[in-house]
């Protein structure tokens, strides 16, 4: 019962209609639907950016849903690349309930739908979402990995929380376990004062991951402002590590 719980607490997903869908229009973004492997029909938008030569598939946090990551996605693809913003199974208007297995099919399922679209493919992985993009990664041939505040696994973070109790009950999404597979270009990026994931889990991912890879600090985020608090720099660092590729 407790790992029940403890798993179930992992997500905090907001379903249509909660959720600020008029930024569709703003965006100029196009719904896409899939359907996964296990038959389940999810949800996304695609957002073109005129000229791109990359693709990033944008895989979010446990809250929310796409229509919270606008600020994202016009950093995005202000720095040249095209967006697949995508909602996990039980987020926004897709259906089904999530779980780590879940997410996983979700994500390759957007992914197939992008290998169709763009000769260059990004994985950019947030939070919840840096684990799905490091599993997805490891499978799966792409140009490049973004990871946005990540941890090196669900249990780790539990410990924070809930010392060794937390561990017990709590045992999934382990990127640290994979993140030694993937062999393309890594940028982490992580809030000095991110209050949610330690900074230094952050930095512990990015030292077990391996060459090439780069690192940015950004100063005074927490966890759920980086776009806000790093303002232009963070388009311009996505750029730089877009031309790098």
């Amino acid at each position: 019962m407790l790992t029940w719980i403890a798993q179930r607490a992992i997500y905090f997903p907001s379903r249509y209609p909660e959720g600020a869908w008029e930024a569709q229009r703003m965006l100029n973004a196009e719904d896409v639907w899939l359907t996964t492997a296990d038959g389940v029909r999810i949800h996304a938008w695609w957002i073109p950016a005129r000229g791109a030569k990359l693709a990033t598939l944008h895989l979010h946090g446990n809250g929310g849903n796409i229509t919270h990551r606008t600020i994202a996605a016009m950093g995005i693809r202000q720095a040249g690349s095209s967006v697949l913003l995508l909602d996990y199974r039980g987020y926004g208007r897709s259906e089904g309930s999530p779980s780590e297995k879940g997410l996983y099919k979700d994500a390759d399922a957007a992914y197939g739908w992008l290998k169709q679209r763009s000769p260059g493919i990004v994985i950019h992985g947030e939070s919840l979402g840096s684990a799905v993009a490091v599993d997805l990664a490891a499978r799966q041939p792409c140009n490049g990995v973004v990871l946005e505040a990540p941890f090196t696994s669900a249990a780790d973070v539990a410990h924070r929380v809930l010392p060794y109790l937390g561990p017990m009950v709590v045992r999934s999404f382990n990127t640290m376990s994979k993140i030694g597979r993937l062999r393309v270009p890594i940028f982490v990026l992580h809030g000095t004062r991110d209050e949610i994931i330690d900074f230094s889990m952050g930095k512990a991912l990015y030292e077990a991951a391996p060459r090439p890879k780069r690192f940015w600090a950004v100063e005074g985020a927490g966890h759920n402002d980086i776009q806000w608090v790093a303002g232009p720099d963070y388009t311009a660092h996505l750029k730089a590590f877009y031309d790098s590729l």
